[in-house]
């Protein structure tokens, strides 16, 4: 019935060459729009989930081509489905790190918590929702390696959103980022997942690689004490 709905309301805007999606504050325009003035030809979506920001930044970069990586199985046929009529895309259904092996992946009940490494505890007693979790089979694969054969047009942006694998995801991805103006990666304040890096080693990897802090575009609050745990912190080259 939901899905319905949904199609007698989206087909007047379909026929437009509009569509209606959940708004998301994660991805509020407004904050994007210093994003907006680079320049951008080509977005690196790491972590793409069901496209939630592929359709955003769409949006507001209409030419850009896009590459899409996503390593659950359902969000990945999801994601190409929401994205299937756009121009310029592209989907691997892959996770992003700094070797080419197959893994386990820890997916949580709440699939976008789903991550390479185990979920912490910290995470579980803010956010039960994402504390159950199954083991799911996936391929993890380096960023340069994927994309070495494609043709890059600048300027780049690179979105990194791997619960914890940020690291590993810059590690492998070395040639991509010397060619990037600018990104976009998720950072923890705290630890949310065993063995993550925090900001203050994203910040130092990013800055050596002569990126500025830009400042958050967005952050997220412990339900707990109010306490800053994540952002969606921005970089770009100085």
């Amino acid at each position: 019935m939901r899905q319905l709905l949904r199609t007698i309301v989206k087909r007047p805007l379909n026929l437009l060459g509009l569509d209606l999606v959940r708004y998301n504050p994660r991805y509020s325009l407004g904050e994007y729009a210093y994003v907006a003035s680079l320049d951008i030809k080509t977005v690196i979506d790491v972590g793409a989930h069901t496209g939630e920001f592929a359709r955003m930044i769409k949006t507001i970069l209409p030419e850009a081509k896009i590459f899409s990586f996503e390593p659950l199985q359902a969000e990945f046929q999801s994601l190409q489905e929401q994205m299937q009529n756009g121009a310029g895309f592209m989907a691997f259904n892959c996770a992003v790190g700094d070797r080419n092996e197959t893994v386990e992946i820890h997916r949580s009940s709440y699939a976008q918590s789903s991550s390479l490494l185990p979920i912490a505890q910290l995470h579980k007693e803010a956010f039960p929702v994402s504390a159950g979790h199954t083991a799911e089979t996936v391929e993890v694969k380096r960023l340069d390696d994927v994309l070495r054969d494609f043709e890059l047009k600048r300027e780049i942006l690179i979105k990194i959103d791997v619960q914890g694998y940020e690291d590993k995801v810059i590690a492998g991805a070395v040639e991509t980022i010397d060619k990037a103006k600018a990104i976009i990666i998720e950072v923890s304040f705290r630890e949310l997942y065993q063995g993550q890096p925090l900001f203050e080693m994203i910040f130092e990897m990013l800055s050596g690689k002569g990126f500025k802090y830009m400042g958050n575009l967005y952050q997220l609050l412990s339900p707990i004490d109010g306490a800053p745990l994540q952002a969606d912190a921005l970089f770009v080259r100085g």
